[in-house]
């Protein structure tokens, strides 16, 4: 479909591409940089097209940086026009566009001006101004800042939208005992590599799908870290589906220091629940909610935009629902259908036409509850290419959440599919390391993966 003679661009254009619901049979993409002048040509379904634009170039990044941007920007406006079809975030294909905007206003520049260039709905220009401010006295680019972040990949049940590699944990319960035990040897070596502690985060998965004795370990291989760094650091449970929570678990949360935790129904509608595979309850949720209240837990819950048959209207009152709660955190996410996931098998893509609908609603109904929007993030294959938002109450925005989504500090994550980062604020510049995926080869590979970790965050 995509031929082009700059390799780097390949797949920035494609993104540019399927942003469209109607797609060229081919596209032919021919670069070149002369005396500070970038140049595209493209020719689409036989039709030629020439661009100039110029940057000021002063290294290879910027020059990489810019011929991302205007390339993705002539293509986007040759197929919007060739379509007529706009897009809710222009030509930014990028999962960040907060990061873009400081980005753009650390180097001097108007960061509102480039997302108009880029055809950025106004609504959401606001919307990124709104998060930013939300961030101020959060946000931080100090080298050596870290998050810990502990991988708990266990399911109840697979949801028909997952993509994550998990499995049901009655299908992978047999790993757990060493899978626990490789987590301690690894959460024990961690103390060498973090720098300043910012927060701890145990996610899934699902967290609570371990029973007490085991959960209590993974709290317990993590004390030390907060212990020696940070005892009062921001410390988060994302505890997951409501099916699974009881009183034990709670309070071993509470008696490891647990400031935050997830409590995720993703949506208030019983039949919705059902299609998507979730072996719970709406009553479930609020028997959950109502045993987490006792410990004074700051909650989050988590919702979702675009769940299979869902109107408008259901949509709607469960974000009314989730503001009754009174719940600190409200996150709505858009659906993204990857590969591995259910539904992406039973449609290759699902196009919501109401999807831009519900998230304005969801928008007007939390911003006149008082939230304000915190962090924000895309993904490919999103339904309506619309964007995931963290809403919060005043003073009770989540400092990792916004931390990894900026990507100004370290992340330090330990277990199977965990992906560390080093983040150099003054080079500007992030490296990664990934553990394995599954969990046997995890275990399997666990003295090797905690000597490179080490050697990765000296």
């Amino acid at each position: 479909m995509l031929t082009t003679n700059c390799t780097f661009l390949e797949n920035e254009l494609l993104d540019a591409a399927r942003l469209f619901k109607n797609r060229p049979q081919s596209i032919v993409h021919a670069f070149r940089f002369e005396e500070g002048v970038f140049f595209n040509d493209f020719t689409v379904d036989n039709e030629r097209f020439s661009f100039e634009d110029r940057g000021q170039v002063r290294d290879e990044l910027i020059f990489k940086r810019l011929e991302r941007r205007f390339a993705k920007l002539r293509l986007y406006e040759i197929l919007s026009k060739k379509y007529g079809e706009e897009m809710p975030w222009g030509a930014l294909t990028g999962i960040r566009p907060t990061k873009l905007a400081y980005t753009e206003t650390e180097q001097g520049n108007d960061y509102v001006s480039l997302f108009r260039q880029m055809h950025v709905k106004e609504e959401n220009i606001r919307l990124v101004e709104r998060v930013l401010e939300t961030q101020k006295g959060i946000y931080e680019k100090k080298d050596g800042n870290t998050d810990v972040f502990v991988s708990l990949p266990f399911c109840p049940t697979k949801c028909a939208y997952c993509s994550f590699i998990t499995a049901p944990i009655d299908k992978t319960r047999a790993f757990l005992p060493a899978y626990l035990t490789c987590l301690e040897k690894e959460l024990a070596a961690a103390t060498d590599s973090v720098g300043r502690l910012r927060s701890v985060y145990i996610g899934g998965g699902t967290p609570f799908a371990l029973d007490a004795p085991d959960l209590e370990r993974v709290l317990k291989a993590t004390a030390p870290i907060l212990e020696k760094f940070d005892p009062k650091a921001e410390y988060t449970v994302e505890a997951g589906r409501p099916d699974v929570f009881d009183e034990d678990k709670l309070r071993l949360l509470k008696d490891y220091g647990v400031t935050r935790i997830c409590i995720n129904p993703q949506t208030f509608s019983d039949e919705t629940l059902r299609k998507i595979g979730r072996k719970h309850t709406v009553a479930d949720f609020y028997n959950a909610y109502a045993l987490s209240e006792k410990y004074g837990f700051s909650v989050n819950i988590d919702l979702i935009a675009g769940l299979t048959d869902e109107r408008v209207d259901t949509f709607e009152d469960g974000v009314k629902k989730a503001v009754a709660t009174g719940a600190d955190n409200i996150t709505v996410h858009c659906l993204s259908l990857k590969s591995g996931a259910k539904l992406k098998e039973e449609t290759s893509y699902i196009e919501n036409d109401f999807i831009s609908t519900m998230v304005a609603s969801s928008r007007e109904i939390l911003a006149r509850a008082g939230y304000a929007p915190y962090y924000m993030y895309r993904q490919k294959y999103q339904a309506g290419n619309n964007e995931n938002v963290g809403w919060t109450k005043s003073g009770k925005a989540c400092t990792y959440n916004i931390d990894v989504m900026e990507e100004t500090a370290d992340n330090l994550a330990a277990g199977a599919n965990a992906i560390s980062k080093r983040v150099y604020n003054e080079k500007g510049l992030i490296t990664r390391f990934a553990s394995q995926k599954d969990l046997k080869t995890y275990i399997e590979n666990i003295d090797g993966i905690i000597a490179k970790k080490r050697k990765f965050f000296e």
